[in-house]
């Protein structure tokens, strides 16, 4: 007489299978939804060091005055400052292709406002991607966490 043994798995072990499996998907998932969230912030303080370096070499070109806005960083400028080429050879710029998104924000996110009194801000402010000083020529992210940095 031969012995038959059953083929295939028992309930047993594909509860195993299962239970091993629930705890590594435990364990995995957390790091991939965080993930997201610090691509968003990475990517809005890349943008961020990126304007205030193009906000400086822009102070440099034009005798130590910071632009009244940030769109005067994807033109051509004169010494002067200004993009009217009748007051000057247009030599400077521009120092940026856009002004960059902020993907903290779902509001319209190349939108700058004028920065509130307090330096640093101390709130964010409405629709806005960025809050910049023109004053000093400062400029933040437009996010209360991120109002600091």
């Amino acid at each position: 007489m031969t012995s038959r043994r059953p083929h295939g798995f028992t309930l047993v072990e594909i509860l195993i299978v299962v239970v091993i499996m629930a705890v590594l998907a435990a364990t995995i998932i957390p790091q991939f939804t965080d993930s997201a969230k610090d691509a968003k912030s990475n990517t809005a303080l890349f943008n961020l060091h990126t304007l205030r370096a193009q906000i400086e070499l822009y102070k440099t070109n034009h005798d130590g005055v910071v632009p009244t806005t940030l769109d005067l960083l994807t033109q051509k400028t004169n010494r002067a400052g200004t993009t009217n080429a009748a007051d000057g050879a247009l030599v400077h710029g521009p120092y940026i292709h856009s002004i960059p998104d902020n993907p903290l924000v779902e509001a319209a996110v190349a939108d700058v406002v004028k920065a509130p009194g307090a330096n640093p801000p101390t709130a964010a402010e409405a629709d806005a991607g960025w809050l910049y000083d023109a004053s000093t020529g400062e400029v933040w992210i437009n996010h209360d966490d991120y109002l600091d940095q």
